[in-house]
């Protein structure tokens, strides 16, 4: 099921910045003779990836151009927002021409520009909202706007052809923990999110916490491997009853107090099995929440997006639960999981064809609702 093959080629800036270009393989969309295929260029810059791309028809990868700031925010332990923007500004157009010429086509083959509006760090959303709009204006083409995480969501479309609404779909990441009931294209109900700190937030403040430096997600996670995730028994949150709603900054409180204690008692602290401890706090919880929100709702699907989404240790319990009780399981290429541009062409490929278009006012919105279809907060033309 599905398609998991990517040609990945990297390179290495100057500067340091990892220049990625990703094409998926996979056959075609299907359309009838008389539809028109529509190739939407997309761009993403929310938080510290640059990228760009070309997909037709929603689910085919003409080309995907990330350039990812991750040495850059390394020696700060995260990133920064100031030092994100700039950078977006210095890639944003080799992006746009890389994913282009990748695509082996120009703007004018080109039906709509898609483009990352919310939400996400204001400054670097701002660098790509401009760069798209620009484009909008100079070749006369659609703009359109998408929500950061509908676009991880979409990201199963690339590569499960045949993966259609309805389905449930998780959705974790630095900044976001929601539980997501997708009743349509572009329709989605929000049945559970985060409290507080999102999963991978916590992620990021743990390994920060027992020495692991940044990012934290794919740092613990390779730490928990060499760990025994029972050595220590961390809290699982309960928000409320029959909530599916996360809170993880309980969990991340008593990592840290157990890490104070055992330094104001002079022990030594086994680093791996503390990653493995928490991270199957983190998996217990997203994983339990995901699957009795697919037994109450009724689905025979489940999806997970966004980048904790790569989470091995995450990925495999999914797996090992779905089979169980004889649910379909989509996950993304670990690649697709953090932020591209492929999955903002996918949900913006969608958007279009509800001509759902955007005028020269739309504007940055870094807490951006996912679910609100007013759009309230920009300006919006629909065709």
């Amino acid at each position: 099921m599905g398609n998991n093959n990517e040609n990945i080629q990297r390179r290495t800036d100057e500067d340091g910045v990892i220049f990625m270009s990703v094409k998926t393989e996979g056959e075609n969309q299907t359309k009838s003779s008389d539809e028109k295929d529509i190739t939407i260029l997309a761009i993403e810059s929310s938080c510290d990836e640059t990228a760009a791309a070309v997909v037709r028809n929603g689910r085919e990868v003409l080309s995907n151009i990330i350039s990812s700031q991750i040495a850059l925010h390394t020696i700060y332990g995260g990133v920064v927002p100031e030092i994100a923007s700039r950078k977006h500004v210095e890639k944003i157009n080799g992006c746009v021409r890389a994913a282009l010429s990748e695509a082996g086509c120009n703007l004018e083959d080109i039906d709509a520009i898609a483009v990352t509006y919310g939400p996400g760090l204001v400054g670097a959303l701002l660098v790509g909202v401009s760069e798209a709009k620009a484009l909008s204006f100079a070749t006369g083409k659609p703009l359109v706007g998408v929500h950061h995480i509908e676009g991880h969501i979409c990201a199963n479309y690339i590569e499960y052809k045949e993966l259609e609404p309805p389905f449930m779909c998780l959705v974790a990441s630095g900044g976001h923990s929601h539980l997501v009931y997708v009743k349509d294209y572009g329709v989605y109900d929000i049945i559970g999110q985060t409290r507080d700190d999102a999963a991978g937030e916590a992620f990021d403040k743990v390994a920060r916490a027992i020495g692991l430096g940044y990012p934290g997600g794919p740092k613990v996670d390779a730490a928990a491997k060499q760990g025994d995730p029972d050595a220590i028994s961390f809290p699982r949150a309960k928000t409320s009853e029959k909530s599916y709603d996360f809170s993880f900054s309980g969990l991340k409180s008593a990592v840290l107090n157990f890490l104070n204690q055992a330094e104001m008692k002079g022990e030594e602290v086994n680093k791996n099995d503390v990653a493995a401890s928490f991270q199957k706090a983190v998996v217990d919880v997203l994983t339990e929440h995901t699957m009795e929100a697919a037994k109450e709702y009724g689905c025979k699907k489940i999806a997970i997006a966004g980048g904790v989404a790569s989470n091995t240790s995450l990925r495999e319990r999914l797996q090992s639960e779905c089979e169980k009780q004889g649910i379909a399981f989509y996950r993304p290429s670990p690649v697709l999981c953090t932020d591209n541009a492929a999955m903002i062409g996918a949900a913006g490929y969608y958007e279009f064809l509800k001509g759902n278009t955007m005028g020269m006012d739309l504007n940055a919105v870094p807490n951006l609702p996912l679910g609100d279809r007013e759009r309230r907060y920009h300006g919006r033309s629909s065709k």
